[in-house]
């Protein structure tokens, strides 16, 4: 024992006294060759900050996007699978508009953060796998169907895909209590915009009182928040509840017959309003599909594509209304 601890006391005495400077990258580390961002962690320190910065800098942010998008072209609500892809293409093809997206969440993605019943691999009939060839996501192919290796790869790229485009604002943790209605010239209604809050808020509305919403306008809003659930067919409940449309619950599992159904039914439910994903079931009482995710994709895209052919039509609504 004497002779170690000697040994390390010389050790130490001898070492060199390091002239480094702050922040030096050690290109002699294990993990050098994966990235930069390894130093020299005996004189690291970051850079000084005061705590108010980092205040100023997200609320600066932040409410000057709540300003940009109070005034939005196209509302998509749910950020799950169709929502997202949804946004994607609509991003891609008309880069002139802004596009919102309110997701009552705090993470994105609906169900898609895990294939079924827990499982992490996602399945997808073709051919839904050239949009995922064109997202560059790698999958296994087996017949019919591809497998990509854990769904939360598929929603995570998506989603930073979404939110590289300029023109898109996400506001998560944030949920939609109601539906902006304007009058139409033959005396019907269309839907305007969305009444929104932030689900914190939405929460306790039974325990607190006076907690007024905020508004967003916009030409068309495409409603993806999925089946029946606690936030679930919100935009289809809500007009139900005035009488605009029917209801019609979901069916039962049969996924030949889903997936098709969704997709082709994705269109404008009602003036202003697209449906797409499984918030359709409400309305067309489709079967459900379950873990297979082909649909939610496509149905996306023929949102995004319905979305554009009455673009026109709803922008001159809106500019007529006022």
């Amino acid at each position: 024992m004497a002779s170690t601890t000697a040994t390390s006391t010389i050790t130490r005495e001898t070492a060199p006294i390091s002239l480094k400077t702050f922040n030096v990258p050690n290109t002699d580390s294990k993990v050098a060759k994966a990235t930069a961002a390894v130093y020299d962690w005996d004189t690291f320190k970051f850079e000084p900050i005061r705590e108010s910065q980092v205040s100023r800098a997200m609320t600066r942010r932040y409410f000057k996007d709540l300003d940009t998008y109070a005034e939005s072209d196209i509302v998509i609500v749910g950020a799950g699978s169709s929502g997202l892809t949804a946004a994607y293409i609509l991003a891609r093809a008309r880069p002139d508009l802004k596009i919102a997206i309110i997701e009552a969440n705090v993470a994105v993605g609906g169900g898609c953060f895990l294939g079924g019943q827990l499982f992490s691999s996602m399945v997808l009939r073709k051919p839904a796998d050239q949009f995922i060839r064109e997202l560059g996501i790698e999958y296994e192919e087996e017949d019919n169907f591809i497998v990509v290796k854990h769904a939360a790869l598929f929603i995570t790229k998506l989603c930073s895909k979404v939110l590289e485009l300029p023109n898109v604002k996400l506001f998560n943790a944030t949920c939609v209590e109601d539906l902006i209605t304007r009058p139409t010239d033959d005396g019907k209604v269309r839907v305007a915009g969305v009444v929104t809050n932030w689900t914190l808020v939405s929460m306790h509305h039974d325990d607190q009182s006076c907690m007024d919403p905020n508004t967003i306008n916009a030409k068309i809003i495409i409603s993806c928040t999925g089946h029946d659930g606690p936030m679930g067919a919100f935009c289809v409940k809500r007009l139900v509840s005035q009488g605009y449309i029917q209801r019609n619950q979901m069916g039962c599992l049969d996924m030949n017959r889903a997936e098709d159904a969704i997709v082709k039914g994705t269109r404008e439910v009602f003036p202003g309003l697209i449906v797409a994903g499984m918030e359709l079931s409400e309305c067309d009482s489709s079967n459900r599909m379950g873990p297979t995710f082909g649909a939610m994709v496509l149905s996306g895209v023929k949102a995004a594509e319905e979305a554009l052919n009455i673009y026109e039509t709803r922008a001159k609504q809106d500019a007529d209304s006022y």
